[in-house]
């Protein structure tokens, strides 16, 4: 039997797919070694969100033929979807297969080595109806908190984003598939982690009309998955009826994560993004209401095309004033076939360097306010696969202060705040 190892870069949508590629594989007879080098084929799931995603996805490709010549390499996911002839004439790049064929990868890779380099399989993905995904059967990665992939693709057009032409439009699972792949994770993860490209778009392209809420409510009646967590929805998308369920729903994530991109209207106007700052400010306010003690994260973009001081300040006010818990702060890079990219004034890359620091030192500063509030208090947290760490309901992660089993729930009393996360209050030795 071949052995195989995958690697996903990139968001919990492709780290989906990559636990998605690894299952479909070992149906067909692979086993999954535990690292690189004990592989035989090496499939790397990339991302081409960023500049620098491209970037990883080459050095690993260079580095592994470099290390491990006679490995044959496999190269999938949003960047071989948009630059494969790019890819393919990598030394070592066996296979390039763009999104439009990942789920056919089985069938792709042939039985015996034939010395042919650079395959490729990739088609246009814009005409796509249909969701396809290989089905989810363990947590991969993260071991104890699997991602299940519920929606694919995006039909929003942001002025710097890529990834509508490499994902194709708006596309959901069936709330039967998801049901059924929900009550099998379920019986043996503790956790399941509900993504997608565009995850509050779920159910739109249905028949049935449906919502993402509508889905949540049907899995919590139907399955018994003893903790949900919502990945990532749009603020237009965090509807009063999605937050008055995740404040109730003790079996959901106390974690809402509302991509902003940026704090200033100006800004948000050139990115044609849907919604404005006191449209945001509204969805937020309510689930902080809502929600006190809940996790409230964003995604925001520095150096966008003619972003100018006081257009960064605006934003970084705007972040000071609301109660965000972490940020995840990209520097702004741009994509071939962005409108963003063809017509915006760029800002200088080392402006843009220096607001990311600015922008994440606020994001250390308000993280570390966030955690000192729970000092004395008991917080629910799965337990994870890495030793002695627990991942909270509101996403802190906890040193315990004795071994546990994961992939349990548990509830730990919060002694002290650590670097990056909180310390279990210590029990007295007995004497």
């Amino acid at each position: 039997m071949r052995k195989i190892f995958v690697q996903s870069f990139g968001c919990r949508a492709s780290q989906a797919d990559g636990a998605a590629i690894q299952a479909s594989l070992e149906e067909r007879g692979f086993v999954t070694a535990k690292k690189p080098s004990e592989a035989d084929l090496v499939v790397l799931n990339t991302c081409t969100v960023t500049h620098a995603a491209d970037l990883d996805a080459r050095r690993a490709i260079r580095s592994l033929h470099r290390e491990q010549p006679q490995t044959q390499i496999l190269v999938t996911g949003c960047y071989a979807q948009r630059a494969p002839d790019e890819l393919a004439n990598l030394e070592g790049v066996r296979w390039v297969v763009g999104n439009s064929h990942k789920t056919q990868i089985p069938d792709l890779i042939p039985a015996r080595h034939e010395d042919y380099h650079g395959q490729i399989f990739v088609t246009d993905v814009a005409g796509q109806r249909q969701f396809l995904a290989t089905r989810v059967k363990d947590a991969y990665e993260d071991r104890t908190r699997p991602n299940l992939k519920v929606q694919d693709g995006c039909s929003n057009r942001c002025s710097f984003c890529i990834i509508p032409s490499v994902r194709g439009r708006s596309r959901s699972a069936t709330p039967e598939s998801v049901i059924e792949q929900v009550r099998d994770l379920g019986q043996r993860y503790t956790e399941i982690v509900l993504s997608g490209i565009n995850l509050g778009r779920w159910g739109r392209d249905l028949q049935e009309s449906l919502r993402f809420v509508d889905l949540l409510n049907t899995i919590l009646r139907e399955t018994n998955a003893q903790r949900l967590r919502i990945s990532s929805v749009e603020p237009m998308d965090w509807s009063d009826a999605l937050l008055d369920l995740v404040a109730r729903e003790p079996r959901i994530a106390k974690h809402v994560h509302m991509p902003l991109q940026s704090g200033c209207d100006a800004v948000l106007k050139r990115m044609f993004r849907k919604y404005r700052t006191r449209h945001y400010a509204n969805r937020l306010d309510t689930a902080h209401r809502l929600m006190p003690d809940a996790a409230i994260g964003a995604d925001v973009m520095t150096g966008f095309p003619g972003e100018t001081e006081a257009e960064f300040k605006e934003c970084l006010h705007f972040i000071e004033q609301h109660p965000f818990t972490y940020l995840h702060v990209f520097t702004y890079s741009e994509r071939p076939g962005t409108l963003a990219a063809e017509r915006g004034v760029p800002v200088p890359v080392e402006v843009r360097r220096e607001r990311t620091r600015v922008l994440r030192a606020l994001s250390d500063r308000k993280n570390l306010e966030f955690r000192r509030r729970f000092i004395g208090k008991t917080l629910s947290a799965v337990t994870l696969d890495q030793n002695g760490i627990a991942l909270t309901t509101n996403f802190l992660k906890i040193h315990m202060g004795q071994p546990r089993e994961p992939n349990r729930i548990v509830e730990l009393e919060i002694g002290s705040v650590g670097e990056i996360g909180l310390r279990e209050r210590a029990l007295l030795p007995v004497i």
